[in-house]
């Protein structure tokens, strides 16, 4: 079996809200990812990009379309899908090591075998000789490293990140996307990672899903071949500053950029 996810999303909408309150957050959105590939997620904020992410974890029901993670539909949140959010999850009360080796405690792994992976993960993200520190002892980049491997440690099939570096400094978010990178290209599971970061996507993507403004619509499925490994003077290549200029040109409305066909909804179903 292989060890990463595949995705398929075919004419996908999502409703939010009850009754006269509910609205269309995205609208007939359709694309596939292939196991292993990296894809981002980019558009501008309220666009639906973390309510797709949240259909994809299972959180959110769909009101029409299919999604599909390994063939099956996604009727609920499951172990095999890994999501780190903005902010850390961290146990305050609970040492670095014994954070990232919690899902392992929660499904029975013996205690020498989960501390055994959690310092394994812990090396890899940089943090050896941080284990019995607390989360209120590490900058935010190390808390974000630590949650990282927190969700690493039980090997998910899909990682789902909704702008885990947008509260971080630029230089510490540019050390977190090669990091980031480094630990995927030795892991290779399926990545949808969230952002409004034009840089930031460009960068880490195999894929990029330009979504519209409300409700979310797919602007553009734009491949990306730059060369793996990628390190931060990749940003002023001009193959990548013309990639950047391209991605304004679809996002800023004012330079004409024409919207997919929208026809709103009378009858908005409630989520299913």
């Amino acid at each position: 079996m292989n060890e990463s996810s595949s995705i398929e999303a075919e004419r996908l909408s999502i409703v939010l809200g009850q009754g006269g309150q509910a609205f269309e957050a995205v609208h007939e959105l359709s694309f596939r990812a292939a196991p292993g590939e990296f894809v981002c997620v980019l558009g501008p904020s309220g666009c639906g990009k973390s309510t797709l992410l949240g259909a994809l974890a299972g959180h959110l029901p769909i009101a029409r379309g299919e999604l599909r993670v390994d063939g099956r539909p996604v009727v609920g949140p499951s172990p095999e899908r890994g999501l780190v959010f903005q902010q850390h999850t961290l146990f305050p009360w609970r040492t670095v090591e014994d954070n990232v080796a919690f899902g392992l405690k929660m499904k029975g792994v013996p205690a020498r075998e989960r501390r055994a992976q959690a310092r394994e993960l812990l090396q890899s993200v940089g943090l050896a000789g941080f284990e019995a520190r607390y989360p209120a002892q590490l900058s935010g980049g190390m808390q974000q490293r630590v949650e990282i491997a927190r969700v690493l440690v039980t090997h998910p099939r899909l990682l789902l990140m909704d702008e885990p570096f947008g509260a971080l400094d630029a230089l510490t978010r540019v050390y977190m996307q090669e990091l980031l990178l480094d630990v995927w290209s030795r892991i290779r599971t399926t990545v949808v990672f969230i952002t409004h970061d034009i840089d930031e996507a460009l960068f880490l993507a195999d894929r990029i899903l330009v979504m519209s403004p409300r409700p979310g619509r797919i602007l553009e499925d734009l491949p990306l071949d730059f060369a793996r490994p990628r390190h931060a003077d990749l940003l002023t290549e001009p193959d990548f500053v013309a990639l950047k200029r391209h991605c304004l040109n679809l996002l800023n409305p004012e330079f004409g950029a024409e919207l997919p066909p929208y026809l709103p909804q009378t009858d908005l179903p409630g989520p299913a």
